[in-house]
């Protein structure tokens, strides 16, 4: 049986949607993930083996094969972690089979089943949503899936044990709410750095006449700042 995840791939700012297929069959164990991943998929296999040991699942001795539809297409980048994780918990019973219909699915993952930010979660939820799907991601972006439509079904959690508790309903997420990006208190300030007078000038003048900096850092020479 092969349990299928939907997730995207970015071309631009535009969210393709990929269908992640994942299948546990008798034979050696493995884990195989093919469909054009780059290096960073492509070591999905261990983030996610270590992930559902942290959360109290072990991954079969069987042979699990990962494809990513369609197969002509580049995968890039980490967030497809979180749907890989999903479609093999689904595949041994850890979550209802039927859970992740009608969701899109993305996410990386910590060695601990942590789920970590992953770039690009606005532009999947508006091609969910046009899709008329749901979205999974990380708790850190949930608030950022959620400008793309009050009407999408949004499950923003922290842990894969989260996710799981969420399908059994043991623990439901709340949906997030939208809301704009707090600026950050303490910026570096260029008051901070000791010494370096010229430097700082120099990128004092370029910041106050908008022009353009190269830096170089020759080892003969040492440091340079060229406006």
């Amino acid at each position: 049986m092969v349990q299928r995840v939907s997730t995207v791939a970015f071309e631009g700012i535009e969210a393709r949607a990929v269908d992640v297929q994942v299948q546990v069959a008798p034979g050696l164990p493995a884990f195989a993930i093919v469909g054009l991943p780059d290096k960073a998929v492509s070591e999905a296999r261990e983030r996610v083996r270590s992930a559902l040991i942290a959360s109290g699942l072990a991954l079969p001795a069987r042979r699990i094969t990962v494809n990513l539809a369609p197969a002509d297409v580049p995968k890039e980048g980490s967030h497809y972690d979180l749907p890989i994780a999903l479609g093999l918990m689904a595949a041994i019973g850890a979550i209802p089979p039927d859970a992740l219909a009608g969701f899109t699915v993305l996410g990386e993952l910590g060695l601990d089943g942590s789920i970590a930010p992953v770039a690009g979660v606005l532009p999947a939820a508006i091609g969910a949503n046009s899709r008329d799907e749901g979205l999974i991601c990380p708790a850190a972006c949930g608030a950022e899936a959620a400008w793309a439509s009050p009407d999408i079904q949004i499950v923003a959690a922290s842990s894969l044990i989260q996710i799981a508790n969420h399908f059994k309903g043991t623990q439901v997420l709340s949906r997030p709410q939208p809301k704009v990006h707090e600026a950050e208190i303490n910026r570096l300030d260029l008051r901070d750095i000791k010494g370096q007078e010229s430097a700082k000038r120099a990128l004092e003048i370029a910041a106050a006449g908008g022009h353009h900096l190269l830096m170089s850092s020759p080892i003969e020479i040492g440091p340079m700042i060229f406006i």
